[in-house]
Order: structure tokens, then sequence, then C-alpha cells
């Protein structure tokens, strides 16, 4: 959640100096993708993780009957 957090706040710095809080010229695009790439793969994992989850439950209480 914290990294979550950390990339979300990354994708606006990539445009807006932090210092002058004003729009960069030149803006870091690379910072900017993989800011983007990060929170993709934050979320493919966690909802990879729930569905492997939710399987197991399943079988375990089909397993029951």
């Amino acid at each position: 959640m914290v990294v979550m957090i950390f990339l979300i706040v990354t994708v606006p710095i990539a445009f807006i100096s932090p210092a002058t809080g004003e729009i960069r010229e030149h803006p870091f695009i690379p910072l900017f993708y993989l800011a983007i790439v990060g929170i993709s793969v934050i979320i493919i994992y966690s909802s990879y993780k729930d569905r492997k989850q939710r399987q197991k439950d399943n079988i375990k209480r089909r397993s029951k009957k």
C-alpha cells in the first residue's frame, strides 16, 4: 500500500517541479512511465493473489460437503 502511494505521487512529480511548483519544461517521461508500470504491476499481482486465494477457498468449501 505504501509503495502504491509513492507511485501515485510520482506521476505528478514527473510533470511538476516539487521545489517551485511550476510545470517542467522538459518532463521526466521515463519516471512517468515507470510509475504507471509499477501501479499496473501492483494491481495485476494483487488481483492474481486474490483469485488464487478464492480458488483455494472454493476447493476447501466444496470438499466439506
